[in-house]
Parts: structure tokens; C-alpha cells; sequence
């Protein structure tokens, strides 16, 4: 090799190296003048995930702590401790605890506070049922077919079997109640 071409390589090198030394300085230029946006991304970043990572290890503490009352509640229902924690961290689920309670122990009161119940399920079958124990007829959305059949039902008791025909034509082929349904439609027909 001779000495031009050594002095060749050796500036190709070294405008190799001038390159590299000036691309890092150009990034320490751009990192000085965004460097406050940089780490506000960055702390923003980590903010957001730990908060989420935080959230969500609260939100299993908590759900943890209602399912230990809810085991104990099943176990020992009057148990007034785990009364409270569960209506503190889960309600929706006290809720529906209370429901199951009033309805085995058929308690009309409990069952009317929980008609007015912020959950709509809850508050429609709680308002259903105090109803049944009140022998009275209730427009219900879960149980809107069984409502029908009991609707059809008071009116034959009550000699109306043209009201009771149309109720009885509401309720569905396939719905469960549907075969109680058949049999009441048996009772409008009248014989000549």
C-alpha cells in the first residue's frame, strides 16, 4: 500500500470520526434545548403507569377484602363486621347479598328499601318481589313474562277473560313460562 493511499484511509477515518463527533454534538444541542420536555415525558410516563399499577393493585385489595366478608357473610349471616366491610367495598354486591336475605326470609321492608336501589337488576327484581308478597300485580323488566302471566291470571280470578286473553297473547312460545301460559288460555275459553 503506498503512502497516498495510507493518507487516503487515514482522512476517510478521520472524516469518519468528524461525522460521528458531530452528530453527538448536534444530539447534545437538541438534548439541551428539550431536555425539560424530554424528562417531563419521561416522568409523565412513569407516573402513568405506576398510577395504573397502583389503581390496580387497590382495586384487588379491595375486591379481595369484599369476597373474604361475602364467604363469611355466607357462613355466618348476622355477622356485622362483614356486613359493613362488604357494603364499604363492594355495595353493588351488599346489594345483592340483602337481596338473596330478604327474598329466603321473605322481608317485604328490605325488599322495598332495595327497589329504590341505584342498580337497575336489583332495584326491579327487589320491587317484583315485594309485590308477590303483597299479592300485588307489578310491571317488571326481568320479569316482564311472569308479570304477564300473573297480570292474566288476576283478571280471570276476576271474571275479565278478554283482558286476560291479551295478556296471555304477549307472552313468548319459547319463554319459560310460556306452558303456564297455554294452560290459562284454557280457562278463557268459553263453552256454548
Amino acid at each position: 500500500m503506498s503512502l497516498k493511499d495510507q493518507a487516503g484511509f487515514v482522512k476517510e477515518a478521520l472524516s469518519g470520526d468528524e461525522k460521528i463527533l458531530e452528530s453527538a454534538f448536534k444530539l447534545e444541542k437538541l438534548y439541551k434545548k428539550h431536555k425539560f420536555k424530554l424528562w417531563a415525558a419521561v416522568i409523565a410516563l412513569v407516573l402513568f403507569f405506576g398510577g395504573r399499577a397502583g389503581m390496580a393493585a387497590y382495586q384487588n385489595s379491595q375486591l379481595q377484602q369484599a369476597n373474604a366478608a361475602l364467604l363469611t357473610l355466607q357462613k355466618q349471616p348476622e355477622d356485622a363486621a362483614a356486613r359493613k366491610t362488604l357494603q364499604e367495598k363492594n355495595s353493588k354486591l351488599y346489594a345483592l347479598f340483602s337481596y338473596i336475605q330478604a327474598v329466603e326470609k321473605q322481608q317485604g321492608d328490605v325488599l322495598q328499601a332495595l327497589s329504590s336501589n341505584n342498580d337497575t337488576l336489583i332495584a326491579d327484581i327487589s320491587k317484583y318481589h315485594a309485590a308477590v308478597l303483597d299479592n300485588k300485580v307489578v310491571d317488571s323488566t326481568y320479569y316482564q313474562e311472569l308479570a304477564l302471566v300473573e297480570e292474566a291470571f288476576e283478571a280471570l280470578k276476576k271474571g275479565k277473560k278478554e283482558i286476560a286473553k291479551q295478556k296471555l297473547s304477549l307472552v313468548a312460545e319459547n319463554s319459560p313460562v310460556a306452558s303456564i301460559a297455554r294452560l290459562l288460555k284454557h280457562y278463557t275459553i268459553e263453552t256454548k
